[in-house]
């Protein structure tokens, strides 16, 4: 598939399986010389064609896609679901946000809670957060200690393939937002009363973690970027620009896995006969 913004998102917002990850490589903003106007009308495009190809997905029912959805605090995840999957047939589609874990979540391995919640055949899943908190928040506030949370990354690439080996197609995206567009955004929810509800106090602690978190989600990309699992990480600062790279790299996905209308369980003319016969 191409588009007319001399853009790729497939290409250039995909991070290159084993190579180490710097976030000062990637830009926040890439909007730089493209008209909006198109690039919404393209958008609107993009969600018409994934809601045709997860219909497709769906009487298929042959393979699933899972779309992990990682970010700071901010970056316009839920905006960026509800614009991409606009249009789409809810019994299709499941959003799972990943918050902290129970006590009886804590009892069982950290991909327990995880793994009850990925794609069916014929369905999308996507995780508002993921199993990759269990090497962000758990490292960056020590909630275990380096020899457990450093061991995850192979779990989570051996998980992860697992799920591809069964038939299910894997997006991982970072929304990558800059520090500065994060404040404005942090500012907007204490000043807007229709916002007040979006902030919570910890967004501020976290915040005051940035680095670390950084680091932290430059080492899971590193370490958790695979061929049949890859990350994009996507330019976040401009909303209308990140919806539209999100929902390319969501539709050329879908049209790479091609699904298609099973063929039919009766001969449609005989059944249309029988049904006449019945009036």
């Amino acid at each position: 598939m191409t588009n007319s913004f001399n853009r790729d998102p497939i290409n250039d917002y995909r991070a290159n399986p084993g190579n180490p990850i710097s976030f000062k490589d990637f830009k926040t903003d890439d909007a730089q010389g493209v008209d909006r106007e198109h690039i919404e009308a393209r958008t609107e495009e993009n969600t018409l064609a994934i809601a045709d190809l997860q219909h497709k997905l769906y009487a298929d029912h042959n393979r699933s896609l899972l779309i992990v959805l990682q970010a700071m605090d901010a970056a316009g995840k839920d905006s960026t679901i509800r614009k991409v999957f606009a249009r789409v047939n809810p019994q299709g589609v499941q959003v799972k946000s990943f918050k902290k874990p129970t006590p009886d979540e804590l009892a069982h391995d950290f991909l327990w809670r995880v793994h009850m919640h990925t794609p069916r055949k014929g369905h999308i899943a996507l995780f508002n957060r993921s199993h990759y908190e269990d090497v962000l928040v758990a490292r960056v506030d020590n909630l275990v200690p380096e020899s457990r949370w450093s061991k995850r990354y192979q779990v989570i690439n051996g998980f992860e393939q697992a799920l591809v080996n069964g038939g299910t197609e894997i997006i991982k995206i970072y929304l990558h937002l800059s520090k500065d567009r994060q404040r404005e955004k942090l500012q907007d929810r204490l000043t807007d009363p229709e916002k007040n509800w979006k902030f919570e106090a910890g967004d501020i602690q976290t915040r005051a973690k940035w680095n670390d978190y950084m680091h932290a989600y430059e080492d899971a990309i590193t370490n958790c970027n695979t061929e049949h699992a890859p990350w994009y990480i996507v330019p976040t600062d401009r909303k209308w620009y990140r919806v539209w790279a999100i929902s390319e790299i969501v539709r050329t996905t879908l049209e790479r896995m091609d699904p298609q209308f099973p063929e039919p369980k009766l001969d449609p003319i005989s059944a249309l006969k029988l049904l006449e016969q019945l009036q």
